[in-house]
């Protein structure tokens, strides 16, 4: 057996093992897959991941940058406080109308504002607006990881928790001499948390039915 195999296999076994079933994500899945959008949502698992550190932390306001088919919003979502508030943004018009769709399919849609357009244009209207946020998702084109970090890290409250997503990118991060623009995007951010101050930081690297990953974790110090 490959070692991707178990990788998909040992997703699988935890899933059933840790998970109950959810209509709720898995039609947004099976919708996502149907109108053709690219499969890269976070797995069940890291789903529930995100949802465990939004109660952990007691977080109200929730920023996604990458909304894609709405996966990940409704999963954070439903952990939120009835009065929570979830922003998320989608730069591409045919997957947010998607994604809009599953979201009001999920019953979870007063909780979810999605907005259209470029991610860093979102970010600095609400920003021009005062809007902070306790709790961060970067999930969007690697490019631009440290700029939406550094943008993050201006609307943060003490205590923020701010999670970038596909930091690892099968081991090709280590490349410092890679020309593709995903790795030379992350690795900038990277830099640049190097150079952080009253914020700390850690990483997990993650095998799974996505293969080799990882995210990154900032918590802003109170």
């Amino acid at each position: 057996m490959q070692l991707s195999e178990t990788f998909e296999q040992m997703d699988a076994y935890l899933e059933r093992s840790l998970l109950r079933p959810d209509p709720v994500l898995e039609a947004i899945a099976e919708n996502s897959e149907k109108e053709g959008l690219v499969p890269h949502a976070v797995t069940p698992l890291q789903a529930e991941f995100l949802a465990f550190l939004i109660r952990i932390t007691g977080a109200r306001r929730v920023l996604e940058i990458g909304c894609l088919g709405g996966y990940s919003a409704v999963a954070m979502a439903r952990a939120l406080p009835a009065d929570g508030y979830l922003l998320t943004t989608e730069i591409d018009t045919r997957t947010a109308k998607v994604a809009q769709a599953n979201i009001e399919q999920s019953g979870f849609g007063d909780r979810i504002d999605l907005q259209v357009g470029p991610a860093m244009q979102v970010l600095e209207r609400e920003q021009a607006r005062g809007t902070a946020f306790d709790f961060v998702f970067i999930d969007a084109d690697k490019v631009n990881h440290k700029n939406y970090l550094e943008r993050a890290l201006t609307m943060a409250r003490p205590g923020t928790v701010i999670v970038a997503d596909n930091i690892v990118r099968a081991g090709t991060v280590l490349d410092a001499d890679s020309q593709d623009n995903s790795i030379r995007g992350v690795r900038e951010m990277l830099a640049y948390a190097e150079t952080l101050d009253g914020v700390e930081m850690t990483a997990l690297q993650t095998v799974g039915a996505k293969g080799y990953d990882g995210m990154a974790l900032f918590r802003v110090a109170a």
